[in-house]
C-alpha cells in the first residue's frame, strides 16, 4: 500500500555520497524546475519492489506548476516517477550496465493534470496509474517511446470521464539527465479519448499529439490532461479528422505494425481432427508452441510498431538472438507461460495452406481497416499476437522481406504463426464474441 508524505529534501552536506546517485540526479532536475518546492508531496511504496512489494516505482513526486500564461499554458499538477531508471546502481532492481547506455529502462514517467479551482493538494490517483504502467514495463520488459499509445479502456481516474486511454510524448520541460548508471529521459503521459486513440492507431501518435498541442482545451502546448474534457479534438474542430488525419493515413500510412489481440486461425484445408493442425485452439490436443526464435521475430515485428520508421522488412528468423537468462518476473509479455517447452526451431517446417479462416474478437476486428488502409496499402505488414496463447497472425504485403507467405503461396504457417500475403482474396474472416476466445473448449 502507498503512503503520501513530504520528501525529506536534499541530504546534508557531507552525506551526498550516501544519497543514491540515480535518485539524486532526478531530484536535481526537479529542483531545477521547482526550486521553491524543495519538499513536494510524494507517494511512496511502503514495501519496496526489491523487498517483494507490488509497486515498481519507489516514489512519485507531485509538484504545483503555475503554467505559462504567455504560451497559454494553464496551471496544473506535475507528477514525476522514480524507479523505472536505476536509482541505486547496486543491482537490487536493475542490472548495472555502466554509464554509457540507458539507466534501467532508460526513462521515467511524468503526468500533467489540470488543477481544478479550489484544489489545494494534488489528487493521488495518477500515482496508481503510473504504477500500473510501470508494472507492465517490468513484467514485459517492453519499454515506451514517444508517440506510443496505451489502450486503457477505462476512465483514468475511475470517474465517468471520456479520457480513457493514453499517448506518450517527451516531457516539454524536463531534460534528460546523465547519471553514473546511465541516461534517463522523461516520457509524459497524455490522456486521450477513444476517438483520439483510434486516430493515433490509424495514423500515428505524434500526429495526434501535434493536433492536441494546437487546441488549448485538449492539452495545449504542454499537453495537460483535463479529465473533465467532454469533447474530442474532432468535435472541437470537425475539419481535423478529414483534412489532417485522413490525409496523414492516405499519404503516410500507420506506424502501428502490431497489437496483442484475441484471435485464432483455422486451416480449412485440413480436417478438424488432423493431428498436424497447428491452430492455437485445438480441442483435445496440445497446441504446438512457438519456438524462441519465432517469438523473438514476432516481438520485433510488434516492437517496430512503436518506432517511427518506414522499414518494410520482417526480421529474419535466423538472426534473432535468444535470451535464456531472463527472469520469470520480467518475462516478455509476448512469451507464453509454456514457451520454455518448445519444439526445436529446425524441426518445425513451414507449411503452405490452401485456405484459412481467421477469427477475431470485436475489438481486434475493428483494427482490420487500419491493417489494410494504414499498413498493407503502403507495402507494410501488421501482426496480431494472441493474448491467450502462442498464436500469431501476420498480414504481409507482396514484397515484404523475410516473409514466408508469398504471392505464389499466400497462406503459410510456421507452427502456430500464420502469415497471409495480401492481396489474395480467398480469405474467410469472422468477428466473434470475447467468450469464444475466453472459453475455447465450449
Amino acid at each position: 500500500m502507498d503512503e503520501v508524505r513530504p520528501t525529506s529534501g536534499a541530504p546534508a552536506h557531507g552525506l551526498v555520497p550516501l544519497f543514491p546517485p540515480g535518485l539524486q540526479a532526478i531530484y536535481g532536475e526537479c529542483r531545477r524546475l521547482y526550486p521553491e518546492q524543495a519538499n513536494p508531496l510524494q507517494v511512496t511504496a511502503i514495501v519496496k519492489y526489491w523487498l517483494g512489494g507490488p509497486d515498481p516505482l519507489d516514489y512519485i513526486s507531485m509538484y504545483r506548476n503555475m503554467g505559462c500564461p504567455a504560451q497559454d499554458v494553464q496551471e496544473h499538477w506535475h507528477y514525476v516517477s522514480f524507479g523505472l531508471s536505476d536509482l541505486y546502481g547496486d543491482n537490487r532492481v536493475h542490472e548495472f550496465t555502466g554509464a554509457d547506455g540507458p539507466s534501467g529502462f532508460g526513462f521515467e514517467l511524468t503526468f500533467r493534470l489540470k488543477r481544478e479551482a479550489g484544489e489545494t493538494a494534488p489528487p493521488t490517483w495518477p500515482a496508481e496509474l503510473m504504477q500500473g504502467l510501470a508494472r507492465y514495463v517490468f513484467q514485459s520488459e517492453n519499454t515506451f517511446c514517444s508517440g506510443d499509445h496505451v489502450s486503457w479502456h477505462s476512465p483514468l481516474d475511475n470517474s465517468e470521464s471520456r479520457i480513457q486511454h493514453m499517448l506518450l510524448t517527451e516531457d516539454p520541460q524536463m531534460q534528460p539527465v546523465h547519471t553514473p548508471f546511465g541516461t534517463v529521459s522523461f516520457l509524459q503521459i497524455v490522456g486521450v479519448c477513444t476517438e483520439e486513440l483510434q486516430a493515433a492507431q490509424q495514423w500515428n501518435g505524434q500526429g495526434i499529439l501535434e493536433l492536441m498541442r494546437g487546441i488549448g482545451v485538449a492539452g495545449g502546448p504542454w499537453l495537460i490532461t483535463d479529465m473533465r474534457r467532454g469533447e474530442t479534438i474532432f468535435e472541437i474542430d470537425p475539419h481535423l479528422q478529414q483534412e489532417r488525419v485522413d490525409m496523414g493515413i492516405e499519404t503516410e500510412g500507420s506506424n502501428l505494425s502490431g497489437v496483442s489481440a484475441k484471435c485464432v486461425w483455422d486451416d480449412l484445408s485440413r480436417p478438424p481432427d488432423d493431428e498436424e493442425d497447428s491452430r492455437s485452439i485445438c480441442i483435445g490436443s496440445q497446441p504446438r508452441r512457438l519456438s524462441n526464435k519465432d517469438t523473438e521475430q514476432i516481438r520485433e515485428t510488434l516492437r517496430k510498431g512503436l518506432e517511427f520508421n518506414s522499414k518494410t522488412a520482417l526480421p529474419p528468423i535466423s538472426s534473432q538472438k535468444q535470451n535464456h537468462e531472463r527472469s520469470q518476473s520480467r518475462k516478455d509479455s509476448l512469451e507464453s507461460e509454456s514457451s520454455a517447452a518448445i519444439i526445436p526451431h529446425e524441426l518445425v517446417r513451414t507449411r503452405q495452406l490452401e485456405s484459412i479462416h481467421l477469427k477475431f474478437n470485436q475489438e481486434s476486428g475493428t483494427l482490420l481497416p487500419l491493417c489494410l488502409r494504414g499498413r498493407l496499402l503502403h507495402g507494410r505488414h501488421f501482426t496480431y499476437k494472441s493474448i491467450n496463447g502462442d498464436t500469431a497472425i501476420t498480414f504481409v504485403s507482396t514484397g515484404v522481406e523475410g516473409a514466408f507467405a508469398t504471392e505464389e503461396n499466400p497462406y503459410a504457417a510456421h507452427g502456430p504463426w500464420l502469415q497471409y500475403s495480401w492481396p489474395e482474396k480467398k480469405l474467410k474472416i469472422s468477428v466473434l464474441p470475447d467468450s469464444v476466445f475466453d472459453n475455447p473448449l465450449q
